[in-house]
Parts: C-alpha cells; structure tokens; sequence
C-alpha cells in the first residue's frame, strides 16, 4: 500500500510537469576539448550571471571538474516548465549558448528531474 502511494505522488509530480507546473531541475555536465576549455569558462561565467537575474530561475550554478577540467557541471533549478523556456529563449542563451558554446561541445549528458 505504502509503495502504491509513493508511485501515486510521483506520477501526479511527473503530470505537473509536463502540463508546465511545478519546479524542474536540469543537472548537466558538458565536456570541451582543452584547447576550448578557458575560453567557455568565461562565457560560462557571464551566461551564469545573467540567468540568475531570470525571474523564473531559482538556482543557476556552473563548477568545473577539479579531476577533469575539460568538464563543466550545471546545476539549473526553474520554477516550471515555462521558466525553462522563458530561458532558452532569452537573448544571453541564445547567444552565449547556443552561438558560442555548444558549438564547441563534445560530449553532453542531461538528466532532466522533478523534486521528491
């Protein structure tokens, strides 16, 4: 009974996502190759500063890999599904982003999750 519950209360989070409520958080690690690595740290930095000013955005960190510098972790947290898209669509991601950095990146793994 009690599992039967638990799953209840995930798929009802799961249904809030997807109809665009709800807090979504997007962890992600990117990998660049060395030569790159420098220069996406700075534009990191600068897409990092004017994310967090978005009104939907709640947390928006970027870290380097202390054992692999070639590798950049995000940790976004909005506060729904239209926040998310509220930020692909503003003009620093487009630019900073999807113009200058993701052209430059060689491996991404995303994992797209709800709170529990």
């Amino acid at each position: 009974m009690k599992d039967h519950r638990a799953f209840s209360a995930l798929a009802s989070a799961l249904s809030g996502y997807r109809n665009g409520e709800g807090m979504l958080i997007n962890s992600i690690h990117f990998t660049f190759d060395e030569k790159d690595a420098v220069i996406v740290e700075n534009v990191l930095r600068e897409l990092r500063d004017a994310s967090r000013k978005e009104p939907g955005v709640l947390q928006y960190d970027v870290g380097r890999s202390t054992e692999n510098p070639n590798v950049f972790a995000f940790w976004e947290v909005y506060r729904d599904k239209d926040a998310l898209d509220a930020h692909f669509a503003s003009e620093h991601f487009q630019r900073l982003f999807v113009d200058t950095v993701k052209p430059l990146v060689q491996q991404r793994d995303v994992e797209r999750v709800v709170p529990i």
